[in-house]
């Protein structure tokens, strides 16, 4: 297992970023959150087998068709307590 923060820079605010990305984590059977920060990023945890953090990492690198991503910060963190589901905070 991998769990990953990742900060994602761009118009990613206003524009349903954070819907489409709990929709892909569905897909993914990812777990984690989501929530835009007040500096106008959004930032993901995200948890998963490492193979499927990589796609679930290439898919943020561009978004939905609504954002435009400019920049993603991807930092490993220690996996501490059971994440259950993925959630829009």
């Amino acid at each position: 297992m991998r769990r990953v923060k990742v900060l994602v820079s761009g118009r990613v605010q206003g524009v349903y970023f954070r819907v489409f990305t709990q929709n892909k984590a569905k897909h993914f059977a990812i777990k984690g959150s989501v929530r835009n920060l007040s500096d106008g990023r959004v930032e993901i945890i995200a948890e998963a087998e490492h193979p499927t953090i990589e796609k679930f990492i290439k898919w943020c690198q561009k978004g939905p068709v609504t954002a435009r991503v400019d920049q993603l910060e991807i930092a490993d963190i220690p996996i501490d307590e059971a994440l259950t589901s993925f959630e829009i905070k």
